[in-house]
């Protein structure tokens, strides 16, 4: 059984941070060093991207699968289309293993081969629908997500009609993939209020299980159902449903026996969260629609228009209630209008006095265990939990924000000094990256982690406008193992794909995009990227209507080919961004040059003593045996000595490590 790295490696923390510091602040300082004196450079050069101007994101034409593109600073290496019994259903979130990278979708999952990843193949595609159908690998499991309320436990189609039903599917599916072409389903877990994400924690100190947070958003199904199911509030049920996550122990040796073994109430005392109201182009909309006639909503205090698949079933069941048929009555729409707020209170679990509370849930909670820390990403808060007992979770600060609508996902930096926390404004269905939008709403926020503090620092939203067709919001990304730097790829949903360096933390940048025109030139249609991972040397994106796309980093003045040789150098046996792995680089000269790049583009080092040290590793990599080794942990402890007169002292301290690993692996 392979096991995660436990620990985080000697110095990292502290030399990032160090780094993010000295980014921050501008100062002057002399360089010396082997081969004579030359004064240093007076301060840091931040990083300054070039944009192409006019944005080519602004104006492109519509289609499903012939939408105009345009792209920066990244290569598209292949657009693969759904297959057949899953086009036009929603793709969701991606996990990997070895050369696979399986695909969430309704309507279940599908697996496809990259080893060759400008033609990926497909492996299997395996019928069982649920929404949304989150997916994670452990070693030779797979664990689905099943939330709605039509999901069978057979994965048979025909879905579930009754209001009770002990066919329904509503938590964690376990397949075996030891053949990963023939996937076994073996075994699940019910859970209350099923499973809208799910996140797999590997213990360090648990070698015979994994566990499973699950995060389950809707209405607290009936304990005719699911025996010990409650949606009463705390104080009338301190068993209650609400408030709480669920963790799931999977045994290794008898994963079929997985269940449920606590129910963390990482929510205790917290408060209704601040919120903003309408941007003004939805309050339009809603205005609009009233005088139409619309179905109107309230949810949190904000006005939603319910659409008409929504609205449709429930006019029908009224009027068959009432022993009619044909079309619905007026007074059958005033039924309905009458019985929405009480409907709405049911399916968000709301109650007396639920609207002073905090949140209920989590959407999503990623797990960094070398460090020991999760971020929960918690509808109306983010939280920074202590993961030290798997089994119980403790929440050690959590933050609010006026500007967020729905924390929705969480990503830390590499050396756990950092989080950014994603909001999903709109729910992921709506518009809310248009050019009247606040640039605070539907954005990213930036903490620094300071002990159990978490302080924000900066907002980053997709710089590019998008229409009012396509559905943009901030989803789901990974960070990309540049060393040195805090660079993250990132869903946007319509608004494509975006590539931001927060290693600055108050000035987070976007060094390279890809995008489309919306997927209807004249209605609202659902599309675009819902998650892009980084994934051994590719960035691969699930689209929710197109299928999956692959990238790669292409070389640039803001990332050398030595930084993405040096990122490709890192190889995952398997991934899941929400339990988010640690970046280890290995010995290679493309490492050293990685640093020696950085300090060339921020100015961290004098022009003659960069070209020292290009020239002292170029002739080291020529040599072999002894002399190599000798020259390299020469020149090891020249920088070594060097950083400690240097501006940049964090950078030149890891190129002074990165050269002395090489003097050892000689």
């Amino acid at each position: 059984m392979r096991r995660r790295s436990p620990t985080l490696p000697r110095g990292l923390r502290t030399a990032l941070t160090s780094f993010v510091a000295a980014v921050a602040v501008a100062g002057c300082a002399s360089q010396t060093g082997g081969g004579g004196a030359d004064m240093g450079p007076t301060s840091l050069r931040p990083l300054m991207p070039s944009p192409p101007t006019p944005d080519p994101r602004v104006g492109l034409g519509a289609g499903l699968f012939d939408a105009e593109e345009a792209i920066w600073n990244l290569r598209k290496v292949s657009s693969t289309p759904p297959s057949e019994q899953f086009v036009g259903v929603t793709n969701s979130d991606l996990a990997f293993t070895g050369n696979y990278v399986i695909q969430g979708n309704y309507n279940g999952i599908q697996v496809w081969d990259i080893s060759n990843p400008a033609n990926p193949s497909l492996a299997v595609d395996f019928y069982c629908p649920a929404s949304q159908s989150d997916v994670s690998v452990y070693d030779n499991l797979l664990f689905v997500s099943g939330e709605g309320l039509s999901g069978r436990l057979d994965c048979s189609g025909e879905g579930v009609q009754e209001a009770v039903s002990h066919h329904r599917l509503r938590g964690i599916r376990i397949f075996d993939i030891s053949d990963i072409r023939n996937p076994e389903y073996i075994a699940n877990v019910q859970t209350c209020r099923g499973s809208h994400t799910h996140t797999v924690l590997a213990d360090p100190n648990d070698q015979d299980n994994v566990y499973i947070y699950v995060s389950g958003s809707a209405p607290v199904r009936p304990a005719e159902e699911l025996e010990g199911c409650s949606g009463l509030m705390p104080e009338e049920d301190p068993n209650s449903a609400l408030f709480r996550i669920e963790v799931i122990r999977v045994p290794l040796a008898n994963p079929e026996q997985a269940a449920i073994v606590s129910s963390p109430r990482i929510f205790d005392d917290l408060v209704a969260p601040p919120e903003h109201g309408l941007a003004p182009e939805d309050i339009r909309a809603i205005e609009e629609a009233r005088a139409r006639g619309a179905f109107i909503a309230e949810f949190g205090g904000q006005a939603m228009v319910l659409p008409s698949q929504f609205v449709q079933p429930r006019l029908d069941s009224i009027m068959r209630a009432r022993g009619g048929s044909g079309s619905p009555t007026a007074a059958d729409s005033a039924a309905l209008r009458a019985y929405i707020p009480e409907m709405i209170r049911v399916m968000t679990g709301g109650g007396e006095g639920a609207e002073a509370m905090g949140p209920t849930q989590c959407h999503d909670i990623t797990v960094y265990p070398a460090i020991g820390l999760a971020g929960g990403a918690c509808e109306g808060y983010g939280l920074l939990l202590d993961i030290s007992n798997p089994t119980d979770p403790r929440r050690l600060a959590a933050v609010s924000d006026s500007n967020f609508a729905y924390w929705h996902s969480a990503t830390f930096s590499n050396d756990g000094s950092k989080i950014m926390f994603t909001d999903e404004w709109g729910g992921g269905g709506g518009p809310k990256c248009r050019e009247s939008d606040p640039y605070e709403w539907g954005a990213n926020a930036i903490f620094t982690i300071d002990g159990n503090d978490m302080n924000f620092r900066s907002y980053y939203k997709l710089p590019a406008p998008q229409t009012s067709l396509e559905n943009c919001v901030a989803h789901n990304g990974s960070l990309i193992p540049i060393p040195g730097r805090d660079i993250m790829i990132q869903a946007w949903y319509q608004g494509g794909i975006s590539l931001i360096d927060w290693t600055n933390p108050d000035n987070p940048v976007e060094i390279a995009f890809h995008d489309r025109g919306p997927v209807n030139p004249n209605q609202m249609g659902s599309g675009g990227s819902w998650s892009v991972y980084w994934y051994n040397g590719f960035i691969v994106s699930s689209e929710i209507a197109r299928g999956l796309d692959v990238f790669e980093l292409t070389p640039n003045e803001l990332l050398s080919q030595n930084e993405i040789d040096a990122a490709n150098s890192v190889v995952l046996e398997e991934l899941n961004s929400q339990g988010q792995p640690i970046f280890e680089w290995p010995a290679t000269f493309s490492l050293a040059r990685a640093y020696v790049d950085q300090l060339e583009r921020h100015g961290g080092m004098a022009a003659a003593r960069l070209s020292w040290v290009k020239q002292s590793l170029a002739d080291a990599e020529r040599a072999s045996g002894s002399a190599r080794q000798s020259a390299l942990a020469t020149l090891a402890d020249e920088l070594e000595s060097e950083a400690r007169r240097s501006l940049d002292r964090a950078r030149v301290e890891m190129l002074a490590e990165a050269v002395g690993r090489l003097a050892e692996a000689s």
